[in-house]
Order: structure tokens, then sequence, then C-alpha cells
């Protein structure tokens, strides 16, 4: 009997040492991976350890963590502790890798984990791989550039459509730019978005959501391959978690990503050379060309318009018209540019105009020869030329009493100047001045004016001292002014919004965050529902007003998936205004 508790007592106490043993090892989620792949892995330890040191990671670039994750349970009186440091890593180049020792100190001794090897191949047809945020927002965020034509001629017009697209399984609450493209060997124009709109479509075959974020016109100005600059994006993705929250509603995680949409190459064709008209000036598109006087019969000195005018869809802007040519008989002024164009994704369209002033000297007929307009016309893949008919124009005599009528401007001899009577009529001779000292400045309104001026503006400076003052003691009403300015500040892009679901709710969320932001100093990938509770809790706000600030949360969240009534938007607004009225007095 004595030696069966002897052994029960033995393996009772070596279990006991068994279980009290440091356990620090290292786990992947995956031994083999592909080059598209992505290697989780997880150094876990059964204590709470310091001086953590993660190995070197060669063949592998760290794409996320570290993470840390501490568990703490107790079981049956019994305590189990977990804590873990988790890397996301992407491969460098195929082979077999060793993932080096981690080094971990507890209790003054230092423990290290065993090497694990890990094969990389080839890509993958399908890659799968661990719960890294990182990762599933690559993987459902894409920004593509779309161009109509990637290999047109000289001066043909393009278009660059940018799309974001983005999957059902995330969602992205913010974006802004990082670099914009500079289109050097183009001419370009932006063409106006005045709103977003979210639309469905397909992205390598599966269903997403995309908005256009951009388009642009661009005409090349160069032959041979051209460079369009990406666009490069930061996007603030929520991505789902596998955490909850107190109502089953699953946590987002908000991962900031940047996205580029790559360069792109468009090779630029040259424009023949056979047939090319002696004219040509760089036209290409479709156009139609006029010329058209204001009238064919005047007298001399008295002046008429020409309009020289091309229109249609081409590169209006980047040539040049053809100039009219006029008799020396006939005083031609130089042009006056007028364009009336308007640019969408067909092009540039609308008119371009030289209008001439022609002013003749003297009488008879004058012709004015035809012009020749020639573009290269994109359909027929051929030069076009329109040619204008002549102008002829008949002069009359110039009126009785002009220069010309007396043969002044025609002979060039000097004519005698007549006199009109009254031609100055316009000076006043009499300007109505009186003697100075004719009136006495002393007692006058002036002089008691600018006397009491002084004692006036004292007096009314005294009072808006005691005003301010006034205003300055007046704390809990500062204190009140300033934190519905604070509110309306950050909610006026969701009032912005009322009547669409969408952009208000998401543009609410963002007013929510930022102002936590600005508080409370955290970010956004930091804004757990747990930590902001815990944050505001430490700062000693009401309990009330923490739960109406997060059921507005909880709002914003539903209201991705469950259609919503413009008066629940409304309430929600004014719901949102209120708390952080409240929040921010708190603070």
């Amino acid at each position: 009997m004595n030696l069966r508790i002897f052994i029960l007592s033995f393996f009772l106490f070596v279990s006991g040492i068994g279980l009290s043993q440091v356990k620090f090892v290292a786990e992947v989620s995956k031994n083999k991976l592909g080059m598209n792949e992505r290697l989780r892995v997880d150094f876990e330890m059964n204590q709470d350890g310091d001086n953590f040191k993660a190995p070197s990671f060669s063949g592998f670039t760290v794409v996320g963590g570290p993470n840390q994750a501490v568990s703490n349970s107790w079981i049956n009186g019994k305590r189990t502790y977990s804590k873990t440091y988790s890397y996301f890593l992407a491969p460098t180049s195929r082979g077999k890798f060793t993932i080096g020792q981690a080094e971990i100190t507890i209790d003054g001794t230092t423990y290290k984990t065993s090497p694990v090897q890990v094969e990389v191949t080839a890509a993958v047809d399908q890659p799968t791989d661990g719960n890294n945020s990182d990762f599933v927002a690559s993987e459902n965020l894409h920004l593509v550039a779309e161009i109509s034509n990637s290999n047109p001629y000289l001066n043909e017009a393009i278009t660059v459509v940018y799309k974001l697209y983005v999957s059902p399984r995330v969602s992205v609450s913010n974006w802004r730019e990082l670099d914009n493209p500079v289109y050097s060997d183009f001419w370009s124009q932006n063409i106006d978005i005045r709103q977003l709109k979210i639309e469905n479509g397909e992205f390598q075959g599966e269903p997403y959501r995309y908005v256009i974020l951009r388009k642009t016109i661009l005409y090349p100005q160069k032959i041979g391959d051209l460079d369009i600059e990406p666009l490069t994006l930061s996007v603030s993705v929520d991505v789902p978690s596998n955490r909850r929250d107190i109502f089953g509603g699953r946590l987002y995680e908000t991962v900031d990503k940047t996205v580029a949409a790559g360069k792109r190459i468009i090779n630029v064709k040259a424009l023949p050379d056979a047939n090319k008209p002696a004219g040509f000036a760089g036209a290409v598109g479709k156009f139609d060309f006029k010329v058209k006087p204001g009238k064919t019969e005047l007298a001399a000195t008295e002046s008429l318009t020409v309009e020289v005018e091309v229109s249609g869809n081409g590169n209006l802007k980047l040539f040049e018209l053809p100039e009219l040519q006029v008799p020396a008989s006939l005083e031609k002024y130089e042009p006056e540019r007028s364009e009336n164009v308007r640019t969408d994704l067909n092009g540039t369209q609308g008119s371009v105009t030289d209008n001439y002033t022609i002013v003749p000297t003297q009488k008879g007929k004058f012709p004015i020869p035809g012009l020749s307009f020639s573009y290269f016309d994109l359909n027929s893949k051929s030069y076009k030329t329109i040619t204008s008919s002549e102008i002829l124009l008949d002069v009359a005599a110039a009126p009785a009493g002009s220069s010309v009528a007396s043969g002044g401007l025609a002979t060039g001899v000097k004519q005698p100047v007549g006199i009109v009577e009254n031609q100055f009529k316009y000076i006043k001779l009499n300007p109505g001045l009186q003697p100075i000292g004719s009136g006495s400045f002393f007692g006058s309104w002036s002089f008691w004016t600018l006397y009491l001026s002084p004692f006036l503006l004292v007096v009314l400076g005294i009072l808006l001292v005691k005003k301010r003052t006034e205003l300055a003691n007046d704390v809990a009403g500062n204190r009140i002014k300033r934190a519905n300015k604070l509110a309306r500040k950050y909610l006026s892009e969701a009032k912005k919004n009322l009547g669409d679901q969408t952009a208000f709710y998401i543009a609410l969320e963002r007013a929510l965050h930022n102002y936590l932001k600005a508080k409370l100093h955290i970010q956004t990938t930091d804004m757990s529902k747990d930590k902001i509770i815990n944050l505001l809790e430490e700062r000693q706000v009401d309990k009330s007003t923490i739960m109406e600030f997060m059921s507005i949360l909880k709002s914003c969240e539903f209201a991705r998936y469950t259609p919503s009534s413009s008066v629940a938007m409304r309430e929600d607004y004014e719901k949102a205004a209120t708390t952080i009225s409240a929040l921010d007095k708190q603070l």
C-alpha cells in the first residue's frame, strides 16, 4: 500500500514539473507554399517573457506583424496562459529556407525556438493564406487604369479611366491620392466628376463594386513608345476579423493600403506621309471649315468682321487656323481667338474661331481669296481638305465729310481741320470755389465731432473690454459653444450626404473616427469597440454617453447591410451631433 502511494506521488510530482516547464515554440501555417502565397509564423510561449527577438527571416519579406495575442484563462481552478507573436511573410525567391531561432527571456533564462524548414515553389493557381488583414486587403482591392486605345495616331485622342475595384468581402472608408501621374509627352485634360458613384461589375471573373475616380483625355505629342505614369492611392480598407462584439456582430480591422494603377505603355503611330497636303497644320479628327463675312457690301472706312471657323471633334486646341489674306486696299487687324469647346470621353468637341476686323480704304470691288483647311480623318485613315469660296467685297464711296471722301486717305494730302462751335462745352468754367477764411471752423459741427470723438472711442473701448471679459468668464457657455461647433465641423460631410444611405453612413462613421483620433490620440487601427470603451471610461465619461456613442457606430455598421429611411438618417445625425457635443464637454 505504501509502495502504491509512493509511485502515485512520484508520478504526480513529475507531472507537476512537466506542467511548470516553459514552452516556447515556432509554428508555421504551411511548410510548402507558392511564390504568390503568404506564410504565417507564430512564436508561442506558455509564460510571459521579455526581450523577444525575432529571427532575420532570410528569403522572405515581412508584410505584416509582429501581431501580439495574449490568452489567460482559468479552468477548474487551473490557469492557462499563452502569448503569441505572429508574422506574415512574402517569399522573395524559390528554394528551401530556414526560419531561424527566436529568443525570449523568462525569469532570467533565455529560451530559443527550434528552426523550421520551409520550401517555396512556383506560383500556384489558387493561393491560400492565413488570417492576415494586410493580405486580405491586397487581394480584394485593385486600382485599374483602363485605356481606350493603346496604339493611337499622333494627336489622336485616347481616354484613361481610373477605377477602384473593391470586393464585397471588404469595404473602403477613406482614400487619398499619394502620387498623381505626369503626362509629360501628352496634352492632357481631366474630366470633372461631380459625384463619385458606386457601380457593380466584375474583376477577373468575380463580382466587384467599383468607383470611377478620374477620367483623363490625352493627345500624344510624340511618336513611339510613351509611358503613362501610374496613379497611386492610400486607401483605408475595413477587413473583417475573427472577433465579434457584444451583439454578435463581426468586428472590422482598418488597414491602410497603398495601391497603384501600374505603368502603361502607349505605342503612338506617325501620321502617314503619303498624300499629306502642303498646308496641313496637325489637325486630327473630324472637322468642318467655314469662312463667314459679316457683310459683303459696305462703304469705305466702314468695318466688317470675317470669321474663320473650324468645328467638329478632335484636337481643336492644338493647331493653328489658316490665316486670312486680303488685298492691299483692305486694312486687316490681328484676329481675336474665340473657343467654344467641351471635353468628355468622346474627345474635345465644339468650335474654334478667328475673328478678323477688316476696313476698306477706298471705293471698289475687292476679292478675298478662299482658304484651304486640311485634317487627318481617323475614320477613313486619310487626309481631307476643305476649301472655302472667294469673298467679293463691294465697297461704295465713303460718306461725305470723311477723310476718304475728300481724298485725304487715298492721296496723302493734308486736309484743314474745321472748328466745331461749342466743341469745348464740356469744360466747366465756374467751379464754385470759395475764398479761404470765408467760414469759421471753430464752433462748427466738424469741430465738435473731431473734438469729442477721442472721448467717445475711449468709452466704447471700455464697454467692449467689459463685454469680452464677461464672455471669457462664461466657461460653461464657451464650452458648450466649442463642443457644438466641433460636432458640426466633424459632421458637416455627413450632413451633405443626407438622403444617400451609403455615402451618409460612411461619412458619419469617418466623422466619429476622426473625432476619436483628435481627442484620444489613437490610430484607426486601434479603434476596436473594447479599446474605445476603455479609453472613454478612463477619461471618466458617463456610461450613458459612451453607450450612445457606441450605438451610433453600430448603426453605421448595420447600414451596410440593411436599408435605412431618410428619417432614420436624420435621427442618427442629430444623435451623433448631441453625443459628440456631450463627449467634448466631458473630455
